[in-house]
């Protein structure tokens, strides 16, 4: 028996380095291989699904209206509702009738705002220890045990990743490494891999860009990471595949009541819904309902109970995303120390690195939008970890976000740091239950806590279930060559083929199926939205089939361009429009308000207006002379005519003097981003503001900073070719 604990305990310790070695999905088939009798359980527990694909969404508002009564209703499609939703329908044999509703898309809350780490918590174990906590110490151990889970169940969109903690305090070595040895402890055989010290030099090996000086050294240790929205996505398609009626833009507008005729008490009996997309409204009835809308928890409890008093705080946590040359493509970063107290994580994401959290208190709103003071203290932190030979430019902010975290509020604390992410499971007189607090990694657990509450509270006639180690969509059938075998059989370029495994899993074939040809020579199939990014066209389709209905949906959830870089969003907009309303009837008015829509959700909550207020009106022009100069006469080799302007015919006409093609809609779009004034023209002034934010590094990679420069280096090269030789060229 101790050999076979030993055996156990090396081989879950060592799944991190061979995560790293071997990929993803070989990853996730050794482990599953070593671990495949913990989960015979729920295999045996469960039924098979009973749909093969998850319904349209018309069938299932036709299942939520036709329904006399569900046993459980969910309010909210975030992490905690949908893993509610597939907890209650897959109980027991027959399941629990479930239905589950949601205001907005699947995920558009907190659930794709996070942090993107599958973990337990470095610091809530520091306050454990340090505070003789056991609640604390308690969360950290579930969400470890859950973390293992996670990684188990959907291998194709998570995976884990070590994380450097570096040091620069000879003290502070032997201390950061005992507390790193404890999240070890804690997490038992569930330990993704041993926690280890490396020196100053092998450090700086693996993470090149930190800052030398001063270092002693670091400590790596192992966390999991995910794709949020899509995996919030797969609890939802699963639950929809074993029978539980969801629907997204479903909004509750009230509570239903009836009396109960032993007690003769009010109990809450369903709710009054509204079909944003149509204006429909009617009646879900359920005997019971169960709140999971996160932020909004308190404003659906008093709907039950006008004078129910709070019991969520906010807290606001923004993120930055930069170019993927900022981090290792296999390495994180955690300042343990920031200059206010609060933690940042340093990640490499999707080929892009992902910075953040802060932590500070704040209204809530369905659109949060991401400040400047909250980008800049996060750009700060950076520049203290990263090497002076690294500029850390605010014009390298690609995208920015802000996500509400619904933390359960402690009268005893004086901030929101100090709150920890413990759940509640809170139920009202009139049989309202409500879920509350917790974090992304726990929703499995805090699910199982609430239906069990459910089915105790409103007497449910349904066994108890082990969920754990139950697949997801996409999950099941995955292999290590899953990738490989779908490049040269749909003859797609290998980035893609990988994107589609990593996000789709064993689908990832029928997503390939419904791709284009290029009408190139190779790749055949596979026309991308946008260049720099493996996402597909093909994508937008398979979308509509997860349930999207906005081109929000397309660009944020189904794929996580808005996250990655709000420019290309807003370039692959037309086409993802035009091909939704393609598949979905949408007239020219339509098209043309889901376009609106789009830009402004990246305009304000992506942080595009952050980074297009980096080029104002106001901008002073900093330049030394020789740089005003040399800019100024940039400017006037397109602007020949000497007008103080230059307009696309100007940039067009430089452009085929050196045999350069660029359409007149890509020039317009590439001179509005500079066009302050939007006048249709970029005036001398502009420009020089531009080039003069550039040199500050507020803006980086402006299309026509580089067009203009290389232009300009194409006319210098140009020189007469002699004729002497040639007779004079007779």
């Amino acid at each position: 028996m101790a050999f076979k604990k030993a055996v156990k305990g090396t081989i879950l310790a060592g799944g991190g380095a061979l995560a790293t070695i071997l990929g993803l999905s070989q990853f996730a088939h050794y482990r599953r291989k070593q671990m495949t009798l913990a989960y015979v359980k729920a295999a045996e527990n469960i039924s098979e699904p009973v749909n093969k694909d998850p319904p349209s969404r018309e069938a299932q508002i036709l299942t939520l209206r036709n329904t006399p009564e569900f046993d459980v209703l969910v309010i909210g499609g975030g992490a905690t509702g949908c893993g509610c939703a597939l907890d209650a329908v897959t109980r027991g044999y027959t399941g629990l009738k479930t239905a589950l509703v949601e205001r907005d898309d699947f995920s558009s809350g907190t659930s794709s705002r996070s942090t993107k780490l599958i973990h337990g918590g470095v610091r809530y174990l520091q306050k454990a220890i340090m505070k003789l906590d056991i609640e604390q110490y308690r969360m950290v151990k579930e969400a470890l045990h859950e973390r293992a889970n996670l990684l188990e169940i959907a291998p194709h969109l998570s995976a884990p990743l070590p994380i450097m903690l570096p040091v620069y305090k000879w003290w502070q070595l032997p201390y950061y490494w005992v507390g790193i040895k404890m999240y070890d402890l804690v997490a038992g055989s569930n330990c993704l891999k041993s926690s280890y010290i490396l020196s100053k030099s092998r450090a700086l090996e693996h993470f090149p860009m930190l800052q030398k000086d001063r270092l002693v050294g670091a400590i790596v240790y192992y966390d999991g990471q995910h794709n949020d929205a899509r995996m919030n996505l797969a609890i939802a398609l699963t639950a929809a595949r074993y029978g539980a009626a969801t629907a997204n833009y479903m909004e509750v507008l009230s509570l239903l009541k009836k009396t109960d005729p032993q007690t003769g008490k009010e109990r809450v009996s369903g709710a009054r819904c509204k079909d944003v997309l149509t204006g429909q409204e009617f009646d879900v009835r359920a005997k019971c309902v169960i709140n999971a809308t996160g932020p909004f928890t308190d404003a659906v409890r008093q709907m039950d109970d006008k004078d129910a008093a709070t019991i969520c705080q906010p807290s606001a946590g923004v993120h930055i995303v930069m170019p993927g040359y900022y981090s290792p493509e296999s390495m994180g970063l955690l300042d343990p120390a920031t200059s206010d107290g609060r933690v940042i994580f340093f990640l490499p994401w999707q080929k892009m690195t992902i910075a953040g959290t802060t932590d500070t208190p704040t209204d809530i709103t369905h659109h949060p939008i991401p400040s400047e003071e909250d980008i800049n203290f996060i750009l700060n932190e950076v520049r203290n970890y990263l090497s002076h030979d690294v500029e850390v430019r605010r014009g390298d902010v690609l995208a920015a976000w802000s996500g509400i975290r619904p933390l359960v509020t402690d009268p005893k604390s004086a901030n929101t740091q100090s709150i920890s992410r413990n759940h509640v499971v809170d139920i009202s007189e009139s049989g309202l239950i409500t879920i509350a607090g917790g974090k992304w990694t726990t929703y499995r657990s805090m699910a199982e806590d609430t239906i069990n509450a459910a089915i105790k509270t409103h007497n449910l006639k349904q066994g108890q279930v082990e969920q754990l180690g139950f697949f997801f969509k996409g999950a099941k059938n995955g292999s290590p060559t899953l990738y490989i075998q779908a490049c040269p059989g749909l003859l797609t370029e290998s980035e893609v083929a990988q994107h589609l495994a990593s996000t789709y899993g064993d689908k990832a074939f029928e997503v390939a199926k419904m791709a284009s040809v290029t009408g190139k020579r190779w790749p055949i199939v596979g026309v991308r939205l946008v260049s720099e990014f493996p996402y597909i066209e093909a994508e937008v389709k398979y979308g509509i089939k997860e349930y999207a209905c906005t081109a929000v949906d397309m660009i944020s959830r189904r794929t996580r361009l808005a996250f990655l870089n709000v420019q290309a969003a807003e370039e692959a907009l037309p086409r993802i429009v035009e091909l939704m309303g393609r598949e979905l009837n949408w007239n020219d008015a339509k098209k043309q308000e889901e376009l609106e829509t789009a830009k402004k959700f990246l305009y304000f909550e992506m942080g595009y207006k952050s980074r297009s207020e980096q080029l104002t009106d106001h901008s002073e022009i900093c330049l030394y002379s020789t740089l005003y100069s040399r800019y100024k006469k940039r400017f006037h080799k397109f602007d020949t005519d000497q007008k103080g302007f230059i307009t696309t015919v100007d940039v067009q006409r430089v452009l085929e003097s050196i045999n350069i093609q660029m359409d007149e809609n890509t020039l317009h779009e590439i001179l509005n981003e500079v066009d302050l004034n939007k006048n249709g023209q970029v005036e001398l002034d502009e420009f020089l503001q531009l080039m003069s934010a550039i040199q500050k590094g507020r803006v980086s990679g402006s299309r026509l900073a580089i067009l203009l420069k290389t232009a300009e280096e194409n006319l210098e090269g140009r020189v007469p070719i002699p004729v002497d030789r040639s007779c004079g060229g007779l």
